[in-house]
Parts: structure tokens; sequence; C-alpha cells
């Protein structure tokens, strides 16, 4: 989730329509809602987004710069940090899958000389911050040329892996092979730190892009015979890698929380009548092919963070339309329901004017209090944390972060998979 990624997507996905706070309760003990809220904080690193600032940093000061990102979020009374580690087919640790990332030395596969996903947890966890490690699956660059990437790259040594879309390279989705990579390199991870969550964004199969075609129809000839359309065998694809990587991450660690936050609409009402009553130019069953809906009822994963980065009040996208929606499907669900929140946006000039006002994000929580299924919220992200341009992070704490929060209970009972 780049500069251009899921933030502009958001935008282009509304592009192509017709376009008060909560009482705290006293500092103290954390207690009821408060203890087991979810308080998180994205912290991108793709094109050194939030960090780190530049790539070339010496590694201290790169530790200094990241230990800063999580001092801000223990002081705004955070709980969680959703770190990303392998933004573009690539590592932010020693990986024996992929190369280190090059959004720290301006370098593929040239090593940092510190270990950031090692440090970001044990320091994570020295201020009570849970860690959870955010990948995504799919993007291989953010260019169409493999011979830009390092020589060993596992582009470049399978080449019949890659689709060139959008000016992008990624991963097919459609290919077994590729789905039991992707997993094996996020695993590696799980495998060798003591990650809280193990994180998805947004990004399955590539956001449309207008005049172009994902070309894997020598995937679909070989693999999609059972299926009567390419659409249903593609999110069968997507379903396949989620209910297997949350399978595996149980076996490795059981405690560590499997999360997804995928585009805030599933489908339009006018779509498809279990849908939200949106207007959405994006949907993220037809274009992501991520059935995120089913996911929640079936109890697939442990959390989901739909991007709800709409306004109260937006006529395409409702912020107080998509909230019910959302806590209507979780209803039931072992899946817990969390909300994607556009700190990013406020006091951004080219926004609507609702994001112009500081409290607008704080009247987000205190509607969001309204449902008992939402058990909390994480800010798109560090940078404007830090930043906080018109203070509307400090109205968000302030008004409902008061008290300090203990990190989120961890997820019991059934084991992924096994449905609501």
């Amino acid at each position: 989730m780049g500069r251009l990624s899921r933030r502009a997507f958001a935008l282009a996905a509304l592009s192509t329509l017709t376009t008060a706070s909560g009482a705290a309760a006293a500092p103290g003990r954390p207690r009821g809602r408060a203890a087991i809220e979810m308080r998180g904080v994205w912290l991108a690193t793709v094109s050194n987004r939030d960090w780190p600032s530049k790539p070339g940093l010496t590694a201290a000061q790169q530790r200094a710069e990241l230990l800063a990102h999580l001092d801000r979020a223990a002081a705004n009374r955070l709980n969680a940090v959703m770190f990303q580690v392998r933004p573009t087919a690539d590592a932010l640790w020693p990986s024996p899958y992929e190369p280190w990332s090059q959004y720290l030395t301006g370098t593929q596969g040239k090593s940092p000389g510190w270990d950031p996903l090692g440090t970001a947890v044990t320091e994570a966890h020295r201020r009570g911050l849970r860690l959870h490690a955010w990948f995504n699956p799919y993007r291989v660059a953010g260019h169409t040329d493999p011979t830009k990437l390092v020589a060993s790259h596992p582009a470049r040594r399978h080449p019949d892996w890659v689709v060139p879309y959008g000016g992008k390279l990624y991963y097919n989705p459609g290919l077994p092979e590729v789905r039991a990579f992707v997993q094996d390199a996020i695993l590696d991870a799980v495998h060798k730190y003591p990650v809280d969550g193990v994180h998805f964004d947004d990004y399955f199969y590539p956001y449309p892009v207008a005049g172009q075609t994902f070309d894997d129809d020598a995937a679909y000839d070989a693999y999609g015979g059972a299926f009567s359309n390419r659409a249903d065998w593609r999110r069968d694809n997507i379903d396949k890698l989620v209910l297997e990587t949350a399978a595996r991450i149980k076996r490795i660690r059981p405690t560590t929380q499997f999360g997804i936050s995928p585009f805030g609409v599933w489908r339009n009402a006018a779509t498809d009548p279990l849908g939200s009553d949106t207007r959405a130019g994006v949907q993220s069953y037809d274009d992501n092919f991520a059935d995120t809906r089913k996911w929640v009822r079936e109890g697939w994963i442990d959390y989901l963070v739909p991007q709800l980065y709409w306004n109260i009040g937006f006529a395409a996208a409702d912020y107080a339309e998509l909230v019910p929606w959302w806590a209507e499907q979780a209803r039931g669900s072992r899946t817990k329901l969390y909300l994607g929140e556009a700190l990013y946006k406020a006091g951004d000039p080219a926004q609507p004017s609702a994001w112009q006002d500081p409290a607008e994000l704080s009247r987000h929580l205190t509607l969001a209090r309204e449902y008992a299924q939402v058990r909390g919220h994480v800010f798109f992200a560090a940078k404007e944390v830090s930043a906080d341009r018109i203070g509307a992070m400090a109205r968000v704490v302030a008004d409902h972060y008061r008290e300090p929060a203990g990190p989120p209970r961890r997820v019991t009972g059934r084991s992924a998979g096994s449905g609501a």
C-alpha cells in the first residue's frame, strides 16, 4: 500500500461515482471495552511511505526512526502496529526465500546490516504493543521490467509465475506453485519471530485498470476446468490462499492472529441484494475476487479490517451506512471486526470539507461504539499519526483513548476454517 496504492485506489474507486464525541472514562487501568479493543496503526514501508523516511539511511538511523514510530503509537495509547515487512515480494528480515527490500538500502538484495522485523517485534512488546507482520501476497514490483529485479529474485527464476499488468508485475494467483511459494515466504517470518499477527492488505487480484487485461489464460486453461466462469475460479484461488495460510499459521503459532484489511465495499446492493447501500466503482468480490463477506461469516480468519475511508454522509459510500452493514456480517461470527480509518485524509485540502474538521474521525469512533460487533479501529498511517496535521488523532485520543488499553485478546475457540 504505497503512495499510489490503497489510498489512490480508494479514491479511484469512487471517481466513477456520482460524486459528536464519546465521553471517556477517567485515566487508569483498562477496563470494559477499552481493555480488549483494537487500537492499531499501519506502518507502511512500500515506496518509503512511512518508514524508513528514505532508502540508504544507516542502520542506526533506520532503527531510531522505527523506534520513534513505536514510541508515538504508545504515547497515543494505541496497542498494535501493522508493520509492512513484505511490500513487493521482498523482505524486511533475513529471508531464504526473497531478497532484502530495496526500501531499506536503495538496492534490492543488499543487507541493511540489522534485522528490522526482529527489532520491531522486540521493541513493540517492550512498549506494550502487539506487532502484526503485514504482507502483500502477490505484488512483485512497481514496474514491468524483470531485469530491474535482483538476479536471484524468484520472479526471475520463474518468469512463468509473473503477469505484467497496469504498469506493475504480479505473481499469478491462479498457479498452485505460486500460492505455495507465497505462503512459504510469509511463514518463514512466523517461524522465526513471535509475531502477534499476520496481516494482509487489500491486494489480491490487482485493482482493474481500464483497457487492460490480467493475462491468466494459461492458468485458467490448466486449473479452471471445474468452474463455469473465470471469476468464480479466481475467487476460489483467493479463498484457497486465505484458508491455507490460516491453517498453516495456527500449526506454527496457535495464538498468532490472521487478519485481512480489504477494500471497504464487498458489493453494492444494486449488484447484489446482500450488499451495502453504496455506489462504489470498485467491489472487492467482483474486482479483487476477494469474497470478504464469506471470510467473516464462515469464520475463516481471526479479524477483518475493512477500509472505511469515507466520511459520514459521503453519498457514494457513507461511513454511517457501511459500519452497520459490516457489523451485521460479523454478527455471530468468530471473526473480529475492526474498522480501517482514513487518518491520512484529515486536513488534506484535496478531500471533502468533512475531512477539514478535526472531529470527523472522533465521530467515527462514537458512531461505531453503537455496534457491539465493532471491536476497534486501525489508522492509516504512521506518518499521519506523527504529523497529525489538524489534530484529528489528538482529538481521537482525547475523546476515546484516555484510558490505556490492554492488547486485544488473542482469539480462542474454533480453529480457522471450521466455520461460524
